[in-house]
């Protein structure tokens, strides 16, 4: 751990002081892990390279993403926030494996909810729900059979027009696949590329180590979700169901993508036309989230993650000197 912090920034703005260490938790949604801080004042480092040092799995501890517990009144997008959610009171500011910052993390919120419980600076009775703020606005937990469940708020296509009127918007280059297939960008605060395959096959022999080529690209980038639908799609539980690996913008190829869950599944319903059903169980390699949609207080279609949050250890990153 001393070799890491040697080969991390060494000012005193982009790590731990050296008279205390920076402690962290390691936590997972269905393989989707991630450190997390308690900071509530929001003082702990956040720069690209310590960050990417932090989450590197051979130099560092290992991470897809790195999260700090932050109150929302420390932060000018969480100050935003408190405007008119005034309940969220704590701020998960997100950064992927690569130190850049993101919108928001599905597998994350769940996670971090869990953390603050563990850490007893957050309360969710049963019939309760936490209010978490993030850069895609407030996410609401609450508790579920299989963990926790998050209100992920409205889905939108991201280029509207060719999604309506062809059904698919960009083509996607895929290492193992011998053709471009086409997809649909789909919002859930941020940006994803969904690619339906026809075979699991196909999906098995796809290189997700290197970022799929898609055109066009989403203003910010884009998260990459391979789908394969089920057969029949609908089970007789009413439930639809697939398939589905990802490669995350900033990560790479991840166990899971609780956003991405959303996206995919938002994608598959939008392809199985009406009376596709509202609930769906997405099977990712680390595990099995469920999505469903409903209609939101704001009149609009939202859709909720539900899926296991895990908290797997404690640790203080050592002092370099």
């Amino acid at each position: 751990m001393t070799d890491f912090l040697a080969d991390a920034p060494s000012s005193a703005a982009s790590r731990p002081s050296d008279s205390a260490g920076l402690s962290f938790t390691k936590g997972h949604g269905t393989g989707n892990d991630f450190l997390l801080t308690l900071d509530p004042e929001g003082t702990a480092p956040t720069d690209v390279s310590f960050v990417a040092a932090l989450c590197d799995r051979n130099r560092g501890i290992g991470a897809d993403g790195y999260i700090r517990a932050v109150r929302s009144a420390t932060l000018p997008e969480g100050r935003a926030l408190l405007q008119t959610e005034p309940d969220a009171e704590w701020f998960m500011d997100y950064r992927n494996g690569d130190g850049s910052v993101s919108e928001m993390c599905g597998n994350g919120v769940r996670v971090f909810a869990h953390f603050l419980l563990a850490k007893g600076v957050a309360a969710l009775p049963d019939g309760g729900a936490l209010a978490i703020g993030t850069r895609a606005g407030v996410k609401r937990v609450t508790r579920s059979g299989n963990g926790y469940a998050v209100d992920m708020g409205p889905w939108e296509f991201i280029f509207p027009d060719a999604a309506v009127a062809r059904g698919m918007d960009s083509l996607v280059g895929i290492g193992g696949l011998d053709v471009d297939r086409p997809a649909l960008s789909i919002s859930m605060g941020n940006p994803h590329t969904v690619v339906a395959l026809a075979e699991h096959a196909e999906l098995d022999r796809t290189e997700l180590y290197r970022a799929p080529a898609v055109r066009p690209v989403p203003p910010a980038g884009t998260n990459v979700e391979l789908v394969v639908p089920s057969d029949p799609l609908v089970g007789d539980d009413g439930v639809g169901r697939l398939r589905m690996r990802v490669h995350e913008r900033g990560v790479g190829e991840t166990q899971s993508c609780g956003t991405g869950a959303c996206a995919a599944a938002a994608a598959t319903r939008y392809w199985a036309g009406e009376g596709a059903p509202a609930q769906w169980l997405v099977s990712v390699p680390g595990g099995v989230v469920g999505v469903t949609f409903f209609d939101g207080p704001d009149g609009r279609e939202h859709v909720q993650l539900s899926g296991p949050a895990v908290l797997v250890a404690d640790g203080v990153l050592l002092p370099t000197g």
